[in-house]
């Protein structure tokens, strides 16, 4: 299961064989093919953090430049790809959101998080809803000839969720300028807005694909009911399974060796058992990971971090093949019409969006104007808003008085919009932070220096 992502790189390529009607691919050049892939993600990620970008943007832009339809990938495919990526990402996010890490302004933190979610959310989306077409694939200020809100909304809660790993990475080069503090604090936000966005997006799922509501105060009742019942039994699932995951290590791991197939196991049991009781499986994972970063286990030399250790590789391999399939997947002529569009969704997401989710919890914030300032201009989009974008294409069909022949091209605008933003989010920010940054700590000397 680990190997999940190699495995449909494989399935595809064999795929793909088919529809150029070449006669059976050896085995041995489909694992040529993917181990050239994933040696090259390595070699185009380090030449990006060499340039000042983050290195999945190198991992998306690999994938374009060979693209040309190599991969042919179904949406059954798709679809266990993307759960799988999404529990494993879920449940590290989880592990890696240390209470004790932003004491202090825990508060803050919540609130940045899940409240800077939802109003990012609502911003972007009222933006999109007003910029575009109905189409997806041009600009046409106004209602006239709007997108519909449903697939607005649905844009905005996919680029809800900010990338800790991509903002890290950049911030690496000027880290004697930033504070550990504020480190710390992006960090615990990406981790904890990962669930919020994923609820968000539940939500305005619910909320305009549902068929049996024939008001709108119905439709946002059927919307509220199917969140707290998700919600409730994956909070629940996730509380057990940590008590659970913390007796099993206590007992039965004898060394740190055996913590990967623990971890694995226990993430994905969660997910299984929570989705059959009807719950919020990707809530339960989560969960289950915060709990086991904040417990105590009776082996001192077993704990969060080691647990943390032994699960970044794959998380890792696991952000890679999200972003290197999306880009394998999408012909890049896809991207020209809904171009426009995504680049000025990708300006309003950083230029007013962001910005007024993080100001309007600065009356709590423990950081001061210039920390704000670049809090705000860490609001990195990456592998998430990637994946959630394979669901969103999918749910857009089904919105409520879509007509049947423009919903699919609204679905591929909508995607392709969603990747266009992510690419312009990472090659600007990742390209102006440094700058930001040094500019910032030679104007507040050690208020950004400490």
């Amino acid at each position: 299961m680990p190997f999940l992502p190699t495995g449909f790189l494989l399935a595809s390529g064999t795929a793909a064989a088919g529809s150029y009607n070449l006669e059976a691919v050896p085995l041995q050049a489909q694992l040529l093919f993917v181990g050239l892939v994933y040696l090259g993600t390595l070699i185009i990620s380090r030449f990006s953090i060499r340039i000042g970008v983050p290195a999945i943007l190198g991992v998306l832009i690999l994938g374009l430049v060979i693209n040309i339809r190599v991969l042919d990938v179904g949406h059954h495919e798709v679809e266990a790809l993307h759960t799988f990526a999404l529990a494993l990402l879920l449940f590290y996010a989880g592990l890696n959101t240390d209470l004790k890490s932003i004491r202090g302004f825990l508060e803050y933190g919540l609130l940045l998080a899940i409240g800077g979610a939802v109003i990012s959310t609502m911003v972007l989306g009222a933006g999109v809803y007003w910029l575009a077409s109905h189409t997806g694939a041009s600009l046409a200020p106004g209602l006239e000839d709007a997108i519909p809100l449903g697939a607005a909304l649905l844009i905005a809660a996919c680029l809800g969720s900010t990338d800790a790993d991509a903002t890290l990475s950049v911030l690496r080069r000027v880290k004697r300028h930033v504070p550990t503090r504020v480190r710390d604090l992006l960090e615990f936000e990406s981790s904890v807005n990962d669930p919020a966005a994923l609820i968000i997006f539940s939500v305005v799922v619910s909320f305009f694909t549902s068929s049996s509501s024939s008001t709108i105060a119905d439709a946002l009742l059927t919307a509220l009911s199917n969140l707290l019942q998700k919600m409730g039994s994956g909070l629940l699932m996730g509380l057990v399974f940590g008590y659970v995951a913390k007796f099993i290590i206590d007992k039965f791991v004898a060394n740190k060796e055996q913590l990967l197939i623990v971890a694995m196991s226990i993430a994905f049991i969660v997910y299984g058992c929570t989705y059959f009781l009807g719950g919020s499986g990707f809530v339960a994972v989560y969960v289950t990971g915060l709990f086991m970063t904040n417990v105590k286990y009776s082996d001192p030399e077993i704990n969060h971090t080691t647990i943390q250790e032994v699960l970044l590789p794959f998380n890792t391999m696991t952000e890679i093949s999200i972003v290197l399939l999306f880009g394998l997947l999408l012909e890049p002529a896809q991207l020209l019409p809904s171009l426009p569009v995504g680049l000025v969704t990708g300006a309003v997401l950083m230029l007013v969006a962001r910005p007024l989710s993080v100001l309007a919890f600065q009356w709590i914030s423990p950081f001061n104007r210039s920390e704000a300032l670049l809090i705000t201009w860490c609001g990195f989009r990456g592998a998430v808003p990637l994946a959630l974008s394979f669901d969103l294409a999918y749910h857009i069909p089904q919105l409520r008085g879509l007509p049947a022949g423009a919903a699919q091209v609204l679905a591929d605008n909508c995607q392709s919009i969603v990747f266009v933003v992510v690419m312009m989010n990472l090659l600007l920010q990742g390209l102006s932070l440094p700058l930001l940054c040094r500019r910032l700590s030679g104007r507040s000397g050690p208020v950004l220096s400490s």
